[in-house]
């Protein structure tokens, strides 16, 4: 849930804006996230506040007079301990495992003689008597009074730390429900030792034993949370490792090692067989080929050669290579691959908004049903220790841990998923959006074809086929368009001189003009010859329409007024193009293509691919009315740069990329490879992680639903047992286990 602020200052203008990015520690529920969070947006100076409870940071969009020391004490000030992430050493979740797993072994080594002192006697009557026969009744009691004062004072201070100072200011969290559980389990035993006329003969039961277990096996919990988190993230570490320490640069013609972090842009790096590029670069000398698997996803080695562009973290194959560096420190593609998907990973979907609700008045509702069923017991109950067993085990039982893990979990795992697969969601609330995907646009050029058009045959009337091509090559070398470029390339082919052009002028969906050798030449398509008043020739029209028939584009010459040449060019459909529409189709979707080409050359690229519905000839304005009209559920696949209005315009936005130069800015999810089958892995990896969610949901609030009411002793009067606060605490625990693990399965999606 991303919490908007109504109450901003006017002189906050976007300009004036900046974002800070905070570390949290203690959040352990989404009670706790949201609190913080309703807490920042509430600030009069801040525009928007997200609030990730599994990585354990914020990030605030504000004004640019608001400090980030300011944000971080006003975090701090709530119980939750805030700094910068350079002010701090960073919390890896090794170390947070590492510290969790000696508190808990801690508590389980104070924890067991209790357990065995109290519990086993029930078990085994012998040793129940052999136990008394060694020491008296009293001594026992005391001994575990001072070991469960030990736990809760050690390994369990943690809980009371942040739960006791936030049940005070008023906004309880599952730290809160621990501590409450546990001290007073531990309260009421102790008063029957220290003072136990004040309990009735027939309620003065200890659970010392439970306020001690609860504690241990909250902390097991938490310490196997840790380390399946640390797994969740293991996809972003392993990006974040890929860029090599050092690398061998020419400094006055000579190699030296440096460190990565000392390289610039311009310098001339030496790559060895086998070694990683250090940053992005060209290629200046050598061939060879480079694994780009691990940001691509493409399994097969990419060649290169000089000029040719190498992605930092990439593997050289066995040619040595030398490349110009390009991009350091954050500007390379790896330092943007890794920042997009901790975006993705810090956004909210919208199914959050539903969790965040919930919580937020959870922890105040299992309170008070907690303090109903004492009272209830106390009441119709046979004595005063049920009434207490029947609170706390309320309380423990329903800790919201499992609701807050269960759609950033599924988020982390999955958008690092799809990083191996080649997948980049550079907004994580796409993974949501593409799981009900219904239609998915194409747009042809770059897309569905390989975006580079050749030359297939020239037709003339009253010219060579050479001088056409002469003069037209001529005019398009001034020209960008990919249309422009394979007639310029046909012309070098046949090895053509080119004169000058000049007064070059083009016309968005229409062609271009210039003028070369004293002659008006005009170029473009049927509709630029009609309305500059040229007719044009029947046979040239004729072998234009039947190229066209065949997915060809016709390119039409007017020399002086006259048409006088139509030149056929075709752009090679994607090879992978048909099997991504047919499974698209399989999987229950339509598609669509949505091209500017002319209606003839569409509908046969359409009709070749299977495609079901086609729009041609569209200019800019069109296409977007057209992705407009597709309505909910639309999903728009484009080149990522000509195409980033209609990414952008789209519900869903899906740029085709190459795994360097990526427009990510406009597009909501990124196919690093190039490969257009990326389009069904992003689909059927948003619908497994939507999927995932909607189980983990399920668990949580299943979970709870049906054990909240045994806790509280609905069924003891159908001869049904009553929940023990230590079996609370362990299927507590496992929930959250279970909703983590459940996550994890998303990392073997394919």
């Amino acid at each position: 849930m991303t919490i908007h602020s109504a109450d901003l200052p006017v002189a906050a203008s976007p300009s004036d804006l900046t974002t800070t990015r905070l570390t949290i520690e203690g959040m352990s529920c989404a009670a706790c996230s949201g609190r913080i969070q309703r807490a920042l947006s509430a600030r009069p100076d801040v525009t928007d506040a997200q609030v990730n409870l599994l990585a354990g940071t914020a990030s605030i969009r504000h004004a640019a007079g608001l400090s980030p020391a300011d944000l971080a004490a006003a975090v701090t000030k709530l119980g939750y301990p805030a700094s910068m992430p350079q002010d701090a050493a960073p919390r890896a979740r090794d170390d947070e495992a590492a510290s969790l797993k000696r508190a808990f072994l801690t508590a389980l080594a104070l924890t067991l003689p209790v357990f065995v002192a109290e519990m086993g006697g029930h078990l085994f009557p012998a040793f129940h008597h052999w136990l008394h026969g060694l020491a008296l009744t009293a001594p026992l009691l005391w001994a575990q009074m001072i070991l469960t004062a030990a736990v809760l004072a050690g390994p369990g201070r943690r809980f009371f730390a942040t739960g006791v100072p936030a049940l005070l200011r008023g906004g309880p969290e599952m730290n809160s429900l621990v501590a409450l559980g546990a001290g007073a389990a531990f309260l009421y035993s102790a008063v029957v030792v220290l003072l136990p006329g004040l309990i009735p003969p027939a309620s003065r039961h200890v659970y010392f034993e439970a306020a001690a277990v609860i504690v241990t096996l909250i902390l097991m919990g938490r310490w196997l949370e840790a380390r399946a988190k640390g797994q969740a993230g293991a996809a972003i570490r392993a990006l974040v490792e890929l860029a090599p320490e050092r690398a061998t640069v020419l400094r006055d013609g000579k190699p030296a090692s440096i460190a990565v972090a000392d390289l610039w842009p311009g310098d001339l790096v030496l790559l060895a067989p086998g070694e990683r590029v250090a940053v992005d670069g060209v290629i200046t000398e050598g061939r060879g080929h480079i694994d780009e698997s691990m940001l691509t996803g493409e399994p097969i080695p990419a060649e290169k050669s000089p000029g040719d562009p190498v992605t930092g973290g990439t593997v050289n194959g066995t040619a040595a290579l030398t490349y110009r560096v390009t991009a350091t420190g954050a500007d390379t593609t790896l330092s943007r691959i890794v920042r997009m998907i901790e975006g993705a990973q810090n956004a909210r979907l919208p199914v959050q908004a539903l969790v965040d609700r919930i919580t937020r008045i959870f922890v105040p509702v299992v309170m008070g049903l907690a303090v109903l069923a004492f009272l209830l017991w106390l009441a119709f109950g046979p004595d005063l220790a049920h009434a207490v067993v029947a609170g706390v085990a309320v309380l423990i039982i329903a800790c919201p841990c499992a609701m807050g893990l269960a759609v950033p979990v599924s988020i982390m795992v999955g958008t690092g998923r799809g990083a191996q697969l080649g997948v980049l969601f550079r907004r994580g609330e796409a993974l949501q959006r593409l799981s009900n995907a219904r239609l998915i646009g194409f747009d042809k050029t770059g897309t569905l074809t390989r975006g580079h058009p050749e030359l297939l045959a020239i037709h003339a009337d009253g010219i060579a086929d050479t001088e056409a091509l002469r003069l037209a090559a001529a005019a398009e070398a001034r020209s960008e368009h990919p249309l422009g470029a394979a007639i310029v390339a046909g012309a070098g082919a046949r090895g053509l001189d080119l004169p000058p052009a000049s007064e070059v002028k083009a016309t968005a969906g229409r062609g271009l003009s210039a003028l070369v050798e004293g002659r008006n030449l005009l170029i473009g398509n049927l509709a630029a010859l009609t309305e500059s008043g040229i007719d044009p020739a029947p046979a040239l029209r004729n072998a234009a329409e039947a190229a066209a028939a065949q997915g060809a584009t016709p390119v039409h010459l007017a020399v002086d007024g006259r048409h006088v040449a139509s030149f056929a060019l075709a752009d090679p459909i994607r090879p992978e193009a048909a099997d991504t529409v047919a499974a698209l189709h399989r999987m229950g979707l339509r598609t669509a293509m949505l091209s500017g080409d002319i209606p003839a050359t569409a509908r046969a690229v359409g009709q070749r691919l299977g495609i079901d519905d086609v729009q041609a000839g569209l200019m800019p304005g069109d296409k977007l009315a057209a992705i407009d009209g597709m309505g909910a559920g639309s999903v728009f696949v484009g080149d990522g740069i000509n195409d980033a209005p209609a990414l952008a315009a789209a519900e869903t936005g899906i740029a085709i990329g190459t795994g360097t130069g990526i427009a990510i800015e406009s597009a909501d999810l990124v196919l690093m490879s190039g490969d257009l089958s990326g389009v069904t892995r992003a689909i059927r990896l948003s619908r497994a992680v939507m999927r995932n969610i909607r189980q983990n949901l399920f668990w949580a609030f299943a979970y709870n639903t049906a054990l909240i009411p045994v806790a509280m002793g609905v069924l003891v009067p159908f001869g049904g047992p009553q929940l023990s606060p230590m079996l609370a605490a362990g299927a507590m625990a496992l929930s959250s286990v279970c909703v983590v693990g459940n996550a994890l399965r998303l990392r073997t999606v394919r």
